[in-house]
């Protein structure tokens, strides 16, 4: 339940159209839902703005289909991340109505009337398509967590041309989500072509001195260009839920 949906319940409980004890049995699962084998936070999207993310990585199928279930029961949305295709396939016959994005390896369910909450476009850049499932994650979160979402992808630093050929894109979204891997250059570059905050998004993707991203993330956490900030590898997640809150307030 989040702040709208729970000033709603009260305003209907003040018109007399809701009874008190019909909103104790809607309000008796906050803050949480425990069911036994996890904590089910119902209270989340009242604290932080979105409710629970499931990370589905490390987790069995059945256990994520019935987290995703107690959310969904709630009329929140639903984000699961770190799916491997076999239990995106396996979660298809339990999870119906939900989207399944299979380069971001997440699933997603969202209610029709869910409104759009961001102020302006979040632009989701990557470098290389071998980065694109790293950028989808963050394009899938900003989305659901209601946004409107441009993706540029396939525009690294090694053909400038190509970024520059979406100079008006650029410019023109509220902020910018910048994935890259290699050598991790491509935030610099975008955030010396605009006055948008970037978040900077360093992937794995890379040969042996790439060290598994990380001379990505120490080239974009030293980054000359200013209004650079840094998440951790293959956080896509990550990146899509702090654009999401900074293009909220």
């Amino acid at each position: 339940m989040d702040e709208e949906k729970l000033t709603e319940l009260l305003e209907d409980v003040r018109r007399g159209e809701v009874t008190v004890d019909e909103a104790l049995k809607r309000l008796q699962h906050l803050p949480f839902e425990d069911l036994g084998f996890a904590k089910v936070d119902h209270h989340r999207a009242l604290r932080q703005g979105f409710p629970e993310v499931i990370l589905g990585e490390g987790k069995e199928v059945p256990d994520i289909a019935e987290i995703a279930r107690a959310i969904r029961k709630r009329g929140a949305s639903v984000l699961i991340t770190r799916l491997s295709e076999e239990k995106m396939d396996t979660l298809k016959t339990r999870l119906r109505g939900f989207r399944f994005h299979r380069q971001a390896r997440c699933a997603s369910w969202r209610p029709k009337d869910a409104p759009i909450k961001g102020k302006g476009t979040i632009a989701v850049v990557c470098a290389g398509t071998s980065d694109i499932p790293v950028a989808e994650e963050a394009a899938v979160t900003s989305e659901i967590m209601g946004n409107r979402v441009e993706r540029v992808y396939d525009v690294g630093v090694a053909g400038l041309h190509r970024l520059l050929g979406h100079h008006r894109q650029l410019t023109e979204a509220a902020l910018l989500i910048v994935v890259a891997g290699m050598e991790g250059a491509l935030p610099s570059v975008v955030a010396g072509l605009v006055r948008r905050p970037v978040i900077a998004v360093p992937t794995s993707v890379g040969y042996g001195a790439s060290f598994g991203g990380l001379s990505a993330l120490l080239a974009m956490l030293n980054s000359c260009a200013a209004g650079v900030t840094v998440v951790n590898i293959d956080n896509g997640f990550g990146a899509g839920f702090a654009a999401s809150l900074i293009n909220r307030d």
